[in-house]
Formats: C-alpha cells, sequence, structure tokens
C-alpha cells in the first residue's frame, strides 16, 4: 500500500502525491465517475457523500456534498475544464462551509508508474491565508482515508 504525501509550494500550492496499484485510466476513471466517487471520496470514517454529481466532460458541472457522522456537512461545487483521458483533470472548485470559499483551481495527473500510477494533484489556492484554513481543516486525514478506500475498490474491480 502507498501512503500519500501533501507539501506546500510557494504562498498558495498544495501538492499531493500518491501511488496506486493500478492503471491511470482505472485511477482517472474513478475521479470522475459519480457511481464511485461516493464510495471513496467521502473523507475520514464515517463521512458520507449523499449527493454527487459530475459530468465528466468539458466544461460540466461538479456538486459534492458530504454528511458527517454527528449532522455536520459541507459541500462544493465546480467545473471540469481540461481533460486528457487517463492523463490529466483540471478543474476548478469552490467549497460552502457553508459561505463559499474562493475558487480553488485543481490539476490532477495519472502517470505510470511500474505497475501502477503515480498521482500528483496540486491545488493552487487564491491566497495564502485561504490555503493555511483549507491545511488546517484536517484535509490532509480525510484525503488520506479516502485514498486508501479507492485503493480498495480499484483492487476489488481486478481481483
Amino acid at each position: 500500500m502507498s501512503h500519500m504525501t501533501l507539501t506546500t509550494e510557494g504562498d498558495c500550492e498544495v501538492v499531493v502525491r500518491r501511488r496506486f496499484a493500478a492503471s491511470p485510466q482505472e485511477v482517472y476513471d474513478a475521479h470522475l465517475d459519480p457511481e464511485l466517487i461516493p464510495q471513496w471520496m467521502t473523507g475520514p470514517d464515517g463521512w458520507t457523500m449523499p449527493v454527487c454529481r459530475n459530468d465528466g466532460r468539458v466544461g460540466g458541472q461538479l456538486r459534492y456534498e458530504w454528511a458527517g457522522p454527528e449532522g455536520q456537512g459541507f459541500h462544493l461545487t465546480g467545473e471540469l475544464l481540461v481533460l486528457e483521458p487517463g492523463r490529466r483533470i483540471v478543474h476548478v472548485e469552490r467549497m460552502f462551509l457553508p459561505d463559499p470559499t474562493p475558487d480553488n483551481r485543481v490539476e490532477t495527473i495519472f502517470v505510470p508508474d511500474g505497475e501502477g500510477t503515480l498521482m500528483t494533484m496540486r491545488m493552487t489556492l487564491p491566497d495564502p491565508e485561504t490555503r493555511r484554513a483549507m491545511l488546517a481543516s484536517g484535509m490532509e486525514h480525510g484525503m488520506e482515508a479516502g485514498y486508501v478506500r479507492l485503493e480498495d475498490r480499484l483492487a476489488g474491480r481486478r481481483g
């Protein structure tokens, strides 16, 4: 099993890297499939994603809603800007916590790595304050938990 790394660059970027024991196309598809996304992108244990909309096309809209075990929740909306199948996804997203955050530009690249994939996600936040708040929210733990679930789902599809 691979572990996620999260680093910062400059004043406004967050870079997440993780290796998966699956092809670039499989990992790419898992980031766009509205039936698969709620199975893994739920954050920490106990959270769910009751609403998942992802049009899966350039110009397509995103809406993800999360619900926590104690009734808390939040959502994000966004738009897909670039899709290069099996290679790259670029989208913009804004979180509602409940007020909207400034837009976050996210570029996710999927590169063959041995018998698997190296995924690199670069989030460009509008300012250092937004990045600090995002990092302080515990997002790193939730993302890693989600990627462990994704790895398990991808292994189950192949096994």
